[in-house]
This record gives structure tokens, sequence and C-alpha cells, in this order.
């Protein structure tokens, strides 16, 4: 049996919901998956009724935004206390950043004279926290390209000409910020970054410091040679591979189990949980 560690709702940019989320995980024969929003715990009450209801299991987690250089850089957290005040503090903080990093990525179509509005960016969104894929769509919707992925290509993708930064956390104090809220802590699709491997080994290497417990090496948008070389990575490391969709709805090509992590992984995950939470 096996989980999905990587989903998004209409909590964040996704467009389902986590009803259902879960009903697909369970028609999918999964023993669970986790609700991954992004920089937001907001989904989870639902996420777990759900899941109750279709008697497979909710891993808690949050999908956190971290920034290196001009590159976003992103941590799967699992199991945080949604309650600790500097995790707490940190999506709220991001919640504001998040609005000007739109209003700011808006500016730049416009200047480059694209028509888009800022106050259909925050429809689209609704209560979700904004993200580049509310830009994207709202650029779809006005006929500026011809899908979310052209958006992300021709505009919003990291250094493109509409790209804004957001004001983050380094890597390294996010990993600290996850395990100190009582989580732990899983890069995201490295190979999705368009860098040299060796600047993301010596990342990696510096969130191992910070307890760092494992690598979504089997992400949907790996292939299986970028699969292999980010499981032989976490293996150096005696660190956890493990995998997810990164399922957003109608907003990726991806299918909830599309790539899932067994149980066994699962439990070691939260071991190391455990783990660190009694060493501070």
């Amino acid at each position: 049996m096996s989980f999905d560690l990587h989903t998004h709702t209409v909590f964040s940019d996704g467009t389902t919901s986590p009803e259902d989320n879960a009903a697909m995980a369970a028609s999918a024969g999964l023993a669970g998956l986790a609700a991954t929003d992004h920089d937001t715990t907001a989904g989870w009450e639902r996420a777990a009724e759900a899941c109750e209801r279709h008697d497979i299991e909710l891993v808690p987690g949050l999908e956190l935004s971290t920034e290196l250089g001009d590159r976003g850089v992103h941590l799967l957290a699992y199991w945080v206390d949604g309650d600790d005040p500097a995790m707490t503090a940190e999506l709220e903080r991001l919640r504001g950043e998040r609005a000007r990093r739109a209003a700011a990525m808006v500016a730049k179509l416009q200047a480059l004279g694209i028509d888009v509005a800022l106050d259909r960016v925050h429809a689209l969104a609704g209560t979700a926290p904004l993200g580049r894929p509310h830009v994207a769509a709202a650029l779809v919707e006005a006929g500026a390209v011809a899908d979310h992925a052209t958006a992300f290509d021709l505009w919003l993708a990291d250094g493109g000409p509409a790209y804004e930064p957001k004001a983050a956390l380094s890597p390294e104090a996010g990993v600290r910020l996850i395990v100190r809220a009582g989580g732990v802590a899983v890069l995201a699709h490295p190979g999705l970054a368009t860098r040299e491997a060796g600047t993301d080994l010596a990342l990696l290497d510096r969130l191992v410091v910070e307890g760092l417990a494992g690598i979504e090496s089997d992400h949907v948008g790996h292939d299986e040679v970028v699969a292999a070389y980010w499981r032989r990575a976490a293996d150096e490391r005696g660190l956890l591979s493990t995998g997810g969709s990164d399922f957003h709805g109608g907003r990726k090509d991806s299918e909830i189990g599309a790539r899932t992590t067994p149980r066994e992984v699962v439990d070691a995950l939260h071991a190391r949980r455990r783990q660190e939470v009694g060493s501070w």
C-alpha cells in the first residue's frame, strides 16, 4: 500500500477540493495521501474528515516557499504543528508577500502590453494564498496565452520577463522552521530546477545539516534518469526518497497516484519526525 505525498487543492492553487482528492485517492487504491497546499494549513480539517470517510490515511502537510537567489526552492513539510507560533507567523507573512508579488507581476505584464487585471487574479484565487498559477489563469482567461504552461514559459517562470521573487526564508531557515515546528522536511521536486547539479548538491548538503529528512526523488515531473540521480543523492546522504503526483487538478497534467511513496517510507519519515522533536 502506498501514499501520494504531494497534492494540492483549492486552498492554494489546485482546482479540486480536499473531498475530491480523498475520493480520487481511494479510487486509485492508495492507503493515504498528503495535503500539501502552498504556505497554508487551511485545508487540513476538511481533508482529515474526507479521508476518514473514505477509510484512507491523511498525512497533514504543506509546501513551504523558500528562496535561493532568483530561484524558488520548495520544501514539503509533514506533520508540523499547525499552531506553532513561528510557523504561523511565517505563513501569515508569506500571504502578504504573495499579494505584493502578484501585484508586481501584473504590473510587469501590463508594462509589457499584456491586458491582465489584478482584481481578476484575486478573484481566481478566492481565499487561497496568491500564486503564479492564479496569474497564469488570468492570462489564459484574458486570451493572452493559450494555456497555463505557455504563461509560465513566456512570462512567469523563474527569471522570466514578469517574474517577481518572493521575500522568503532561505532554504536552510525553512528546514529549521519545519523541524522546530515538530515536522519533517523533504526537498520538493529538485529535478525541475534549471541549475547545475553541483550547485544543487551543495545546497542539499547544507539542508542535511539543518535536519532535512528526504528528497522527493520520484516527482511526476522527473523522468527515470533524473529520479535515479536524486534517489542516489538521497541514499548517499542517508535521506529518504519520496514520491508524489504534485496534483493540481486541471492546472497540471497529473493524476493522484501517478507517483507514490511506499508505506514503509512514510513510517520511516514519521519516525524521523519523532527523533527530531525529541532533539529540541
